[in-house]
């Protein structure tokens, strides 16, 4: 079967990972920030130790404090999650660790104490939020330290190509994948850029938004060797799509099994 250009560049610089070292992420359903509910925060303790106990993986955020530790946290700013304002850069770990989550009462965590937590039970995905005008390297460096002992199922990943990139050269042992979304992104150059990030990025995993699937993008990735997850499912039907087009589901609410 011939190949198109297409493949063969993403073959030269994307490598399809060993088998071997990526067909965990297969084998598992990801909780979406913990199984969290109206009572229970997102990317709360708690919510975590909910998908502990469900034998569910578990897909976290982490954001970078302002003495460099890395904090799990979707959000830029405090105030949609919390009872503070401001950046979360501009808070020590210290002090972001006495913050309460606004639901549930539970204190933002240190990536560190999350790997406590899990100890080794189920996979974490952890996903580095990144944005153009931000170097993600301090960030990215946090994340390797508190991985530096850990002994779980755990990999990184994030939207910006940067990162993925950054763990390639920096700490091949730890497993990276490439966020996607190909909403909003235009028929036009989409494609070409969804193809600039895999071949920069050089990730050994894929996590596609499900709205996309299918996608022949991802198909052809996932073909050559490259896990598929996809999120995030929050319906029945969405469970359906993920289960046709992808490997495993990042799931929440009414989309887990």
């Amino acid at each position: 079967m011939r190949l198109s250009p297409f493949a063969l560049i993403d073959a030269l610089l994307a490598p399809a990972p060993d088998p071997a070292r990526v067909g965990w992420l297969r084998d598992w359903e990801y909780a979406h920030r913990g199984l969290h509910d109206e009572a229970l925060a997102e990317n709360s303790p708690a919510g975590f130790s909910n998908a502990i106990a469900r034998g569910m993986g578990i897909e976290c955020d982490v954001q970078k404090s302002r003495d460099g530790h890395a904090m799990v946290f979707h959000d830029w700013t405090l105030e949609r999650l919390t009872g503070e304002a401001g950046a979360v850069a501009a808070r020590d770990a210290r002090d972001l660790e006495k913050i309460a989550l606004r639901t549930g009462g539970d204190p933002i965590p240190r990536l560190e104490s999350l790997l406590d937590l899990i100890d080794g039970r189920v996979p974490l995905l952890v996903e580095i939020k990144s944005k153009r005008e931000v170097d993600p390297v301090p960030l990215c460096l946090a994340v390797k330290q508190a991985l530096v002992d850990y002994r779980g199922a755990v990999a990184v990943m994030s939207f910006d190509p940067r990162v993925p990139r950054w763990f390639a050269r920096h700490a091949p042992d730890v497993i990276r994948g490439l966020v996607v979304t190909e909403n909003g992104k235009g028929e036009a150059l989409g494609p070409l850029r969804r193809r600039l990030a895999l071949w920069h990025g050089k990730p050994q995993f894929l996590a596609y938004d499900v709205r996309d699937l299918p996608s022949p993008f991802a198909a052809a990735q996932r073909a050559r060797g490259l896990p598929l997850l996809t999120w995030t499912v929050r319906s029945p039907e969405l469970r359906v799509v993920a289960a046709a087009h992808a490997d495993a589901p990042i799931a929440e609410g009414a989309g887990l099994a």
